[in-house]
């Protein structure tokens, strides 16, 4: 069993630039065997995919949403995965999760098999 728990959210202004991070444990979980994404949910939205990342880091994919102001990165060393984000608009504003993939770097939520609990960023105008 994986746990992931994020955190870098909270309130920032529109310009601005944030990283969130996602740490991972769990007591037989191999880090490394996992491809990682990040996705968010704004208010009253669906869930949507923004990037994902393999275990070696050599190979992401992402959203076109999230092209040119997104980046996934990961530090296997730490068991954590990172999303930054530049130029944060308010339309970023949601709760956004990370989320593991035994499988293959993916876009569709219902391949992950864990999830944390979210880490809510909200963009002021």
């Amino acid at each position: 069993q994986m746990q992931l728990v994020e955190s870098g959210g909270g309130l920032v202004q529109a310009g601005d630039s944030l990283r969130l991070s996602c740490a991972a444990s769990g007591r037989t979980v191999v880090y490394t065997e996992y491809a990682m994404g990040w996705f968010r949910q704004p208010p009253g939205k669906e869930r949507e995919f923004l990037a994902s990342i393999d275990w070696t880091a050599s190979d992401t994919y992402y959203a076109d949403s999230a092209k040119g102001r997104f980046t996934i990165s990961r530090d296997n060393a730490k068991s954590t995965v990172y999303l930054e984000i530049d130029s944060l608009k308010p339309e970023d504003t949601a709760v956004y999760y990370c989320a593991a993939n035994r499988r293959f770097i993916s876009k569709n939520r219902y391949d992950y098999d864990y999830w944390g609990q979210g880490t809510q960023v909200t963009v002021s105008s």
